[in-house]
């Protein structure tokens, strides 16, 4: 197949491409820089020069390829507008390429978020029949904002493409992690002298391998059925309280608990107060009988082991 993928020098891209590459597609990467250009052609893609704002652009990738990958995202917003910024950004590129691809079948796989189905609100374990919670305008605050992207390619499905989101993981783990949930636990841990984790630290967080979450976009575009989510996840989830002390413990720090305050929280996990308190359980049962994936890579824990989160700093 020839792919058309975006965000291919990130975390995500950056495995995506030669998971691609390596099953014999031909990969065309969206590259903004130069240096964008040279990193996409050294992981074997060809290179299409052009952004995100340029919609045409896009549209015209899309309809020139017999399948689309969408990792991206407009990051520069995220801290001048926050999640809701990002989401009214790349709403736009969901539709292009929905006209792109329309009556067509060809697929069109796209980054979730495995918290999407709110499972505060289920009060369960989230499954893939689970859909996004309704998002948009009036959930602008919260990471919510982000769940119409989600929906919309879903519903793209109803116009003859073959769409689906891969919902992944709170922690994508790799060597080649520099900026992820993990990192920033690291470096909060670091500054503060010790490692926190919110109240009792019961509530589940889970992990997967991005080289795990590479192959699963990879099966998601072969042969995945439209208007599906898929669960990039390698368990059902990990208690915080664990991760926590798996970090203390490689850095020589204690495990402490954080009284899950509005003043207190915030005190040590800044941004993420707001998320560091919330469960997501998943099941990747739908996801593995369904598509055949099946996670093959270190887990979290044994990730740890390797110690690349710690050589630094």
């Amino acid at each position: 197949m020839r792919v058309f993928v975006t965000g291919g020098t990130g975390h995500s891209g950056s495995s995506i491409i030669p998971e691609l590459v390596a099953a014999g597609h031909e990969v065309i990467g969206l590259a903004r820089s130069d240096a964008a250009a040279a990193t996409l052609s050294a992981q074997g893609a060809k290179v299409r020069r052009g952004d995100l704002e340029d919609l045409d652009g896009l549209k015209e990738a899309a309809a020139d390829s017999d399948g689309v990958i969408h990792v991206a995202h407009r990051q520069d917003l995220l801290f001048s507008g926050g999640i809701h910024a990002v989401a009214a950004a790349e709403l736009p590129i969901m539709l292009a390429y929905g006209e792109a691809l329309a009556g067509t079948a060809k697929p069109l796989v796209a980054a979730g978020s495995i918290g999407s189905p709110g499972q505060g609100f289920l009060g369960r374990t989230a499954t893939e029949e689970d859909p996004a919670l309704p998002g948009g305008e009036e959930h602008k605050g919260t990471l919510r904002a982000r769940n119409v992207v989600e929906t919309t390619v879903i519903g793209l499905a109803e116009q003859g493409v073959r769409s689906s989101i891969v919902r992944i993981a709170n922690i994508a783990h790799s060597t080649t992690d520099r900026a992820g949930f993990l990192p920033t636990l690291i470096a909060l841990a670091k500054e503060k002298g010790f490692i926190g984790y919110p109240g009792d630290g019961a509530n589940l967080w889970n992990a997967v391998h991005i080289r795990d979450v590479a192959s699963l976009f990879r099966l998601a575009l072969e042969k995945g059925p439209a208007g599906r989510y898929w669960h990039a996840v390698d368990d059902g989830g990990i208690p915080f309280r664990e991760i926590a002390e798996a970090i203390g413990s490689r850095l020589g720090l204690p495990a402490v608990s954080v009284p899950v305050d509005e003043l207190v929280l915030p005190g040590y996990f800044g941004f993420l107060a707001n998320i560091v308190t919330q469960s997501y359980p998943a099941s990747n049962l739908v996801t593995r009988r369904t598509l055949g994936w099946e996670p093959a890579q270190p887990r979290l824990l044994a990730g740890l082991d390797n110690g690349h989160y710690f050589s630094a700093g």
